[in-house]
């Protein structure tokens, strides 16, 4: 009998990664057996692809990939399969770098796509972000900044950071969805309003003509809402936060402990 095809999707870090953001062997071996069983695995993160791009290659994947939690998706190995990049004007982004100046941020960063700039100088951010770019533009973002952007980081004092999210709610709310990092960064991440792993997600399925039903996804954070109340399975991590736990249909063991390779050991008994 043939098994209809299933869609995994993997968060990557507090899901796929462990802490040391490395893959464990166990899940290697588990995704590899997946995916000869015929099954397709992706990668939905908040990442850009240029600090993703190492563990598509580790897993051996020939999927889409979902990046900037959707803002960006495309297909590393297929030009054809198209570029869904969804950006935030730059007229916006201006008004965020000056409000970031009114609360002396510490820094504030923009993408586009693969290219980083900041708006101070900051090695440690830089050694941060600088995984496998060299594309990094250091100076006032209202100067440097030619067209759209996809994500705009404000690495802000963590007291500040309630206020600042309560302005851009109050401001930017048609135009801009944020999100808050998980320590120890205090950090808001702005993507265009309306952006979600499930929206990237969704291209996915329907490229492969895969239901809800057999779609799989596991998250631990505030991004991975959406993909996973999207995904006819959602699975949250044991480390994940409550929310997570929540909306989820169920809890896998954590990060640390192989969690992602434990469940698809047993639910493709494996």
């Amino acid at each position: 009998m043939e098994t209809k095809p299933y869609l995994i999707a993997l968060d990557l870090d507090g899901t796929l990664l462990k802490d040391d953001k490395t893959i464990s062997e166990d899940t290697l071996r588990t995704i590899r057996k997946v995916k000869e069983a015929g099954h397709y695995v992706c990668i939905s993160t908040g990442r850009p692809y240029r600090s993703s791009s190492m563990y598509y290659q580790q897993m051996g994947l020939t999927t889409p990939i979902v990046n900037f939690n959707g803002a960006f998706v495309h297909h590393p190995q297929d030009e054809s399969w198209g570029r869904y990049h969804t950006s935030l004007p730059l007229e916006v982004v201006k008004q965020l770098v000056d409000i970031s100046e009114t609360y002396s941020v510490h820094n504030v960063l923009a993408e586009v796509i693969d290219d980083v700039y900041f708006h101070y100088h900051d090695e440690r951010l830089i050694d941060a972000f600088n995984m496998n770019t060299t594309n990094v533009t250091v100076g006032d973002l209202r100067d440097n900044l030619g067209e759209d952007v996809t994500s705009v980081l404000i690495h802000a004092k963590e007291e500040d950071v309630p206020d600042i999210r309560a302005y851009l709610s109050d401001v930017h709310a048609e135009v801009i969805d944020h999100r808050r990092w998980a320590a120890p960064w205090h950090v808001i991440e702005i993507i265009k309003s309306g952006m979600n792993k499930a929206v990237g997600l969704k291209k996915i399925s329907d490229y492969y003509q895969i239901p809800a039903e057999r779609i799989i996804a596991f998250g631990d954070e505030d991004n991975d809402l959406e993909m996973l109340a999207f995904a006819g399975c959602g699975v949250a991590m044991e480390n994940g936060i409550d929310s997570v736990k929540q909306i989820a249909d169920t809890t896998t063991f954590s990060n640390e402990e192989d969690g992602v390779s434990r469940f698809l050991k047993q639910h493709f008994s494996l």
